[in-house]
């Protein structure tokens, strides 16, 4: 038996498709939106990452556990929010694994887990976590997660840490921040863009790649998972091309993002709206464009698929969506 926490979320779907692929039974602990595997053939579990208890009791006869469960934020007013459910929440998980006897653990971290700085090298599994208390909460919490699980290695449980970049892909229900980002380039909704970018990977090569690492890795290893880095410009003129519409052409330099933030803020507690962008957005944009997954491809056979072709895939599938609502 194998079980997924966050199986509700863009990654949690695309693997449980794949581990039932693969004839595994699966059991997917979701906290409430189930929509990501309704219709599968699970077995679902009300989970919340706060109750060891009923986590103990929801692991009880489960081989192996993919740790997925966490809460995104770009905010940086999160910290008690990102802490309970990312740091707290994998601790209970750890220790729920300790005391069930399960075999195997994976946890899904972040490439914000990581400095990442300097922004001239090469960012790999060596690079340390984040420490800075001035960083976003999100990234922050991530490496306290991965702390916890280092904790739980250290007595005794046999895990690994998966550690993607920017996910994308199908079965995005909620949908994500970035997909939902893809949909307003899409659809015009943003009235401008801003430079920098990201390093997108592809939500079934994260799952695959999980799978494979779960089969085959040492216990304590740990992967990078990254994709392909493009501006943010670029993936607005390919979704413009894929979608039939104009992207927008105003590119403000990021500097004079950030110099906008006040003014974004005081607009959006006026609208009582969410802010157009936050310093976390803005930090992100900012990441490090070299972050390599050359120790997964030499070990497991990893291997991202072109952007293009997650990029053309995402899209086609919201488009799917609206049509069959």
């Amino acid at each position: 038996m194998i079980a997924v926490t966050g199986a509700s979320g863009l990654l949690g779907g695309n693997l449980v498709r794949k581990l039932l692929a693969q004839g595994q039974r699966v059991r997917a602990l979701i906290h409430l939106d189930q929509r990501a595997v309704s219709g599968l053939d699970v077995e679902i579990v009300s989970a919340d990452l706060n109750d060891p208890a009923s986590l103990e009791r929801t692991l009880a006869g489960v081989d192996v556990v993919y740790h997925l469960a966490s809460i995104i934020s770009l905010s940086m007013d999160s910290w008690d929010e990102v802490y309970r459910v990312n740091v707290l929440g994998t601790r209970n998980v750890v220790d729920a694994c300790l005391r069930s006897g399960v075999k195997r653990l994976v946890h899904v971290s972040s490439t914000h887990s990581r400095q990442p700085e300097p922004f001239d090298q090469v960012l790999d599994e060596d690079r340390p976590l984040v420490t800075d208390p001035t960083l976003p909460p999100y990234d922050r919490s991530k490496a306290l997660g991965e702390m916890e699980i280092q904790n739980g290695i250290e007595r005794g449980l046999d895990a690994i840490i998966i550690i993607p970049s920017g996910i994308l892909g199908p079965y995005d229900f909620r949908p994500s921040y970035l997909g939902e980002s893809l949909q307003l380039m899409q659809h015009n909704g943003l009235p401008a863009l801003t430079t920098g970018g990201y390093n997108w990977v592809d939500a079934r090569d994260v799952a695959t790649g999980a799978i494979c690492a779960a089969q085959t890795a040492k216990a304590g290893s740990r992967y990078i998972l990254s994709g392909h880095w493009h501006s943010i410009y670029e993936v607005a003129v390919m979704a413009a091309k894929i979608s039939g519409t104009r992207a927008p052409r105003l590119v403000i330099p990021l500097r004079l993002a950030e110099l906008a933030l006040p003014m974004m803020e005081k607009l959006a507690t006026l609208r009582g709206s969410e802010p157009l962008y936050t310093r976390a957005m803005l930090n992100a944009l900012k990441s490090n464009r070299h972050i390599s997954h050359a120790l997964a491809t030499r070990d497991l056979g990893y291997e991202p698929r072109p952007f293009l072709e997650t990029l053309t895939d995402t899209l086609n599938w919201f488009k799917t969506q609206r049509t069959s609502s």
